[in-house]
């Protein structure tokens, strides 16, 4: 993957290749932002960069883009286009499949991984990846074992190249009773290696690693390389039906809807409340603020803007509430019927108090 094949983001390339030039690339950097905004791809092509033996002239290549880009031809550039580049290595969140029974590991996927990033154009969500290695209904992380195994592997001299790479894809992932074994190789990495860590939302990054990493903000691009808007249609739709049926009070709708939420795997849930979430604080930009949600437009926009005349001062903070502890009770294997179905009730008072009394 090169700068140039990356479309849009040509503040971030720019700044990214001129590290490269002055020398200061910083060991450990934190590769975040929504969905959608390429920065897996930009921690790829950025790695790629480093270690190319012959970087090439893009002049004039494209409007914004740097003077040089990898030349995609070396023959370490050739092994990044496969991602079979020996000092290469990523680390994911995975859970048990069919095919993987035992302690599950990165490794025991490498080659769905490669396969499933070249089909999807490098822009992935985590959905998206579960989905392809087919872990069902339980929930991905990245576990001990991979963590000791970034140490063992970075413990290594390089095979050819002058950086080791390790790329942490959703570090947030990473079980929290695993993450103090990375914390001083992240601080004290062996010399010549480059930790790239790409992230969705860093608030769920513990602290102790969020200090040791430089953060590079990837923004929200005005239109995704598929050509759409940046919505995500299907937890718009599936969060506005919700909220309806909450508003009118359909109980036995909401059974429905919910029993139907139910099938589609803990991800996906609390995605869903994570869009809600967002949803939330578009309504807080234009109530409070007076100002448009960023990056926001068509249906979503739409939908902001009528869901905002319910949403006020004396429900906001208890509907934000209602969400992340949503989102805390899925992540430890709540019965999710009972807690959506526990969740509309709650959400039905706070549109109509009157109509479900306490």
């Amino acid at each position: 993957m090169r700068f140039r094949e990356i479309k849009g983001q040509e503040e971030v390339k720019r700044k990214l290749i001129q590290t490269v030039l002055d020398q200061r690339v910083s060991h450990a950097q934190l590769f975040h932002g929504p969905e959608g905004c390429r920065k897996l791809a930009l921690a790829i092509a950025y790695a790629q960069f480093v270690n190319c033996t012959n970087p090439i002239s893009v002049e004039g290549e494209g409007p914004g883009m740097g003077d040089v880009d990898s030349c995609g031809t070396c023959p370490s550039c050739i092994k990044y286009e496969k991602l079979i580049h020996p000092d290469l290595h990523f680390i994911y969140p995975v859970a048990k499949t069919k095919k993987v029974t035992g302690k599950p590991q990165s490794k025991h996927f490498l080659a769905d991984w490669r396969k499933f990033l070249i089909d999807h154009d490098y822009c992935v969500t985590i959905q998206e990846w579960f989905e392809a290695i087919e872990i069902e209904n339980k929930q991905g992380i990245i576990n001990a074992e991979d963590c000791n195994e970034i140490i063992t592997t970075l413990g290594y001299k390089s095979y050819e190249s002058d950086y080791k790479v390790m790329i942490i894809w959703m570090p947030e992932k990473i079980y929290f009773t695993a993450a103090p074994k990375i914390l001083k190789i992240l601080e004290e990495p062996p010399e010549k290696t480059l930790f790239l860590l790409v992230s969705d939302d860093t608030s769920q990054i513990i602290p102790t690693i969020l200090s040791r990493t430089l953060m590079v903000r990837i923004p929200k691009l005005k239109v995704l390389p598929s050509g759409g808007t940046g919505e995500d249609p299907d937890f718009l739709d599936t969060f506005r039906q919700w909220m309806l049926l909450c508003h009118g009070g359909k109980i036995p709708d909401l059974v429905n809807f919910i029993s139907e939420v139910s099938k589609t795997g803990r991800e996906k849930q609390k995605s869903l409340l994570l869009y809600g979430l967002q949803i939330l604080g578009g309504c807080t930009s234009l109530n409070f603020k007076q100002k448009l949600p960023a990056n926001t437009e068509g249906k979503e926009l739409e939908f902001i803007r009528k869901f905002s005349t319910f949403i006020h001062s004396e429900n906001l903070t208890e509907f934000s509430d209602l969400l992340n502890t949503g989102i805390f009770n899925i992540e430890r294997n709540a019965h999710v019927p009972t807690l959506f179905l526990d969740m509309s009730l709650k959400i039905i008072r706070l549109f109509k108090p009157n109509l479900l009394p306490l």
